[in-house]
């Protein structure tokens, strides 16, 4: 990048923290990842403390796990050795959404070398999306996809780059102890690879580094729980007595419900004032990021894009057979496990318009007043409702 591409990148990811950070609703009681960080560097995986507020795993009384992957965790170490669980979560949350932001500006110089489109993208990430308010609020279940989702857009980065074997096993291995479901992305990847070089060779290698994070997540999990796999979920007290775990905490019937939010779910009308308010059972994509129809302009003869949307469809039938639509949430939250792909699209689609032009400048405009409504509007004021 050049100095004045690098330039307008740093002060876009200055101002877009800024933006996190007076939005903000203040630190978040859900700060399982802080908790998780500090047992890990007392040589602990599991948590001390009476937190009743927390799901969990119990273990005894004063003990218990943490059943979310743990790669937050994981990179809040050197913060939390420093400062200790006095350190603020969602400060965290706004770097990682800064950093997401920042990836797809650098997503789009490799889509396109053109400056304009790539300030365009990243704030369409950045304040555009509900990546905003994912990564204002910080939360333990919305600081685990933004850095999923970062990870995931690192990973498409380098398959559009040089496709280093040694990178990609990495960034899919840190977006797997993230949302583990991810996993989806390997043959993907590891197709790509093949296509790129023309040997298995770079695939095995590839695969040898994923492999070092799979291991780990079944050591980690045999370690609390006796089994390779996470049972957590199944664990957490009351849990499977829920309503919206009528039929399991997986049954392909929930798809239709995560359907309607993601595509036909709107804010809540109330009689007084302020007369309109977002709904913690979500909302639909298109409001909160209108601008992602342009993905349905992306070329479909190209192979990495008929990647992407068989990649957007393996991950939402996973996460839409999940018992519950996300909630509580601002939008449909579950879409940002494949959102780097959709924004890749999304890109590709503007690109090929030889935009952005003035319908994408306003479409972009747009999802930043609706995201910001609904950061304002939770966060600052609390007018939200079901």
């Amino acid at each position: 990048m050049g100095n004045r591409t690098w330039l307008v990148s740093i002060l876009l990811s200055i101002g877009i923290f800024i933006i996190y950070f007076f939005t903000s609703g203040g630190e978040t009681p859900y700060n399982h990842f802080v908790l998780l960080s500090d047992a890990f560097l007392k040589g602990n995986f599991f948590v001390e403390g009476i937190y009743p507020w927390i799901e969990k795993a119990p273990l005894d009384e004063f003990r218990f796990f943490i059943v979310n992957p743990p790669m937050p965790a994981i990179l809040l170490l050197p913060f939390v050795a420093i400062w200790g669980l006095s350190f603020p979560q969602h400060i965290f949350a706004h770097l990682i959404g800064v950093l997401l932001a920042f990836s797809t500006f650098c997503m789009s110089l490799k889509i396109k070398n053109e400056l304009k489109l790539a300030a365009w993208s990243m704030l369409l990430i950045g304040v555009g999306s509900i990546v905003w308010f994912l990564s204002s609020v910080g939360s333990v279940w919305y600081l685990g996809q933004i850095t999923a989702a970062l990870f995931l857009t690192l990973l498409i980065n380098e398959l559009l780059g040089k496709k280093r074997p040694f990178l990609l096993g990495f960034f899919l291995g840190c977006a797997y102890l993230s949302r583990v479901h991810l996993i989806l992305i390997f043959p993907a990847t590891a197709f790509v690879i093949w296509k790129h070089f023309k040997n298995f060779k770079p695939v095995i290698y590839f695969g040898a580094i994923f492999s070092i994070f799979f291991g780990f997540d079944l050591f980690y999990n045999f370690s609390r729980y006796g089994t390779l796999f996470n049972q957590g979920y199944f664990l957490i007290p009351g849990t499977q007595n829920e309503p919206w775990f009528a039929k399991g905490i997986m049954h392909p019937t929930y798809i239709i419900e995560d359907l309607k939010v993601a595509f036909l779910k709107l804010p809540i009308i109330v009689s007084a004032f302020p007369y309109i308010i977002p709904s913690w059972a979500g909302m639909a994509i298109w409001l909160t990021t209108p601008a992602f129809i342009f993905a349905l302009k992306a070329n479909f003869k190209e192979l990495f894009v008929k990647l992407s949307w068989l990649s957007i469809f393996l991950i939402f039938i996973i996460v839409g057979a999940h018992g519950g639509t996300g909630f509580a949430q601002f939008g449909y939250r579950f879409a940002v496990d494949f959102y780097p792909f959709l924004t890749y699209l999304t890109i590709k689609g503007v690109a090929k318009g030889n935009g952005p032009k003035k319908i994408h400048w306003i479409l972009l405009f747009f999802g930043a007043l609706v995201n910001f409504w609904g950061v304002l509007w939770i966060n600052k004021f609390g007018w939200v409702g079901w």
